[in-house]
């Protein structure tokens, strides 16, 4: 199933992962607008508007004339956040589809 959201939005998550995985650790510079525009193939307005999200929500901070930093405890911040809206979100609907399928959640387990 194709990922319809806009694509700022699957940016954003694609960096929240990569700062929850330590790819970017905290205190560590991010990579420019334009380099990370260059990686993904995007638009750098779109990228801009996915790191500004970020920065509105206190996750990195920007030094003018040098880069933009992740914030120390922000990967615990973004776990966090990211986990209440599995949980809330994604959950139910994985659930009901796990029941309507009758997966065992032990058959899971025997797939890692």
């Amino acid at each position: 199933m194709a990922d319809t959201r806009p694509v700022y939005l699957r940016l954003r998550d694609d960096i929240a992962a990569a700062i929850i995985d330590g790819r970017y650790a905290e205190g560590a510079m991010l990579p420019s607008v334009r380099a990370l525009a260059v990686e993904q193939g995007a638009n750098p307005l779109t990228v801009a508007k996915a790191y500004q999200q970020f920065q509105a929500d206190g996750l990195i901070q920007v030094q003018r004339g040098v880069g933009m930093f992740v914030e120390h405890g922000a990967a615990e911040r973004l776990r966090q956040t990211e986990r209440e809206n599995f949980l809330q979100n994604e959950w139910p609907e994985l659930r009901t589809k796990l029941a309507r399928l009758r997966v065992n959640p032990s058959e899971l387990f025997d797939k890692l």
